[in-house]
This record gives C-alpha cells, sequence and structure tokens, in this order.
C-alpha cells in the first residue's frame, strides 16, 4: 500500500475516476479507496471498470463501476446519475478518461479529421461534460474538487495530443473561475513520461530512453508517483488551491 494513502481520510466522500478501468485512473481510484472514499470506477470498458471495483471491495472498500463515454454530455450525465443514486451525492472528480493507448501517430496537418475530431471531444471537452454533469451536486454538498488529467505534452510539440492537454489546461483555469463562488476547486496534473501499457504501445523503448535521458531525475515515472498529488488535490489540505497545473514530471519541464 502506498504510503501516501494513510495521510488522507476521504470517509464519506464519494469520488468519480473516468478512464479508471486500468493504468493511471486505475492507481487513483484504488487509492481513493484505501482513502475511504465510495469510488465510480467509470469507463467506456466496462468489464475492466468492474475488475477495478471488485478488487476495491475485495480490499474493504466501496466502489462501484459506471459505463461512460465522456465525449458525450448524456453519458456523463447518466454516468452523475447513477453516482447520486448510489451514494447520494457526489464530491470528487477526477478527469482522467482519453484516448491514448495506440493512438494514431500524426501531424494536425494530415490526421484525419473524424479522427481527430472525436480524439478532441474524448481527450479535451470529455473534461468539461464531465464537470458540467458532476458541480450541481457539489455545490449541493457545500463543494467540492476536481482534477483534469493533463501531460507535459501541452508544454512542447505534440501533435494533437499535446493540443487537447493545452485545451485541459485552459478549460482547468476557466472552470476553477466559474466554479470558485460555488466552492468547487478546479486543478490539473501534468504527468511527464509514465511506465504505463498505454504509453509502452505509443513510445517504444528506444524512443524512451533519450526522454529519460533529458530529465532531472533520470527514470520514469510510476503511476504512484502520481497517486499522492491527486490525493492532495481533492483533499481539505489543497483547500485554497484551484486554477493550476501541477506538473508530476521528474523535472522534464521548468516553468519559472
Amino acid at each position: 500500500m502506498p504510503e501516501t494513502t494513510t495521510t488522507y481520510d476521504f470517509t464519506g466522500k464519494v469520488s468519480i475516476v473516468t478512464g479508471a478501468a486500468g493504468g493511471i485512473g486505475q492507481a487513483y481510484a484504488e487509492a481513493l479507496g484505501r482513502a475511504g472514499a465510495s469510488v465510480v470506477v467509470a469507463d467506456i470498458a466496462l468489464d475492466g471498470a468492474e475488475d477495478v471495483a471488485e478488487g476495491i471491495r475485495a480490499a474493504g472498500g466501496s466502489a462501484l463501476a459506471v459505463a461512460v463515454d465522456v465525449s458525450d454530455p448524456a453519458s456523463a450525465e447518466a454516468m452523475a446519475a447513477t453516482t447520486i443514486e448510489a451514494y447520494g451525492g457526489i464530491d470528487h472528480l477526477v478527469n482522467n478518461a482519453a484516448i491514448f493507448g495506440g493512438m494514431q501517430l500524426d501531424v494536425l496537418l494530415s490526421v484525419d479529421w473524424e479522427y481527430l475530431t472525436r480524439f478532441m471531444a474524448v481527450n479535451q471537452m470529455g473534461a468539461l461534460a464531465c464537470t458540467r454533469a458532476v458541480f450541481r451536486s457539489m455545490r449541493k454538498r457545500g463543494g467540492g474538487a476536481i482534477v483534469n488529467q493533463s501531460s507535459t505534452a501541452a508544454y512542447m510539440y505534440a501533435g494533437f495530443y499535446g493540443l487537447a492537454k493545452a485545451g485541459v489546461n485552459a478549460l482547468t483555469y476557466q472552470l476553477s473561475q466559474e466554479l470558485g463562488g460555488q466552492g468547487v476547486r478546479v486543478n490539473a496534473i501534468a504527468p511527464g513520461p509514465i511506465d504505463t501499457e498505454a504509453s509502452r504501445s505509443v513510445v517504444p523503448a528506444e524512443l524512451m530512453q533519450p526522454i529519460l535521458d533529458g530529465l532531472a531525475l533520470k527514470r520514469q515515472g510510476q503511476v504512484d508517483d502520481l497517486v499522492g498529488m491527486c490525493l492532495f488535490l481533492l483533499s481539505d489540505q489543497a483547500s485554497w488551491v484551484t486554477g493550476h497545473v501541477f506538473n508530476v514530471d521528474g523535472g522534464q519541464i521548468m516553468r519559472a
């Protein structure tokens, strides 16, 4: 059990994590479950989400798997409604769902337009669709916290993936302004190169090594390296923190 999960007590809190059937989202969901939250494991891959939810329950936590297509506002609303019916409300949202593993490698000038439209609908606007679906419940409960998953790709040339993540950063700031008066905080995490199955499917080892050589901390990140930041941003310890993007990247991006 990662030590970070013992620092926070989310007993009585209800947390939705999208894209939680594997990888980083699974790590977030499991950490929230260990910290006492009731966790909605939301993913377009329902079977995988069921497996993660069962694992949380087997460890003594409370979890529910819900199918969601974050690019579809009606699906996001249904996810929120299911959560409220099961647990009475929503306190946390982690917008982690994204198309990444196996994504097309192309440039903005030639990527298939239909693919790009779908990609942006999931990787950028999905965060907005889910936020619109949950904020009223958060407001009714006196406030809440949202964590968006960005990437260091937002700060460098990374084609349409970087474009989507730059959009997530902008959404984070804009939504923090719109929701701050309702007691809802919105922040983002920008991971650097993280070792996941999805990452390995996109960046082969021979291309990853030069990236790692350029980091201040010369190793690839692990999913557990992100968990502490996520829990902090959702917790009351971050009660005066909103509208920020936090790099967790081994020193990949330096911003003065």
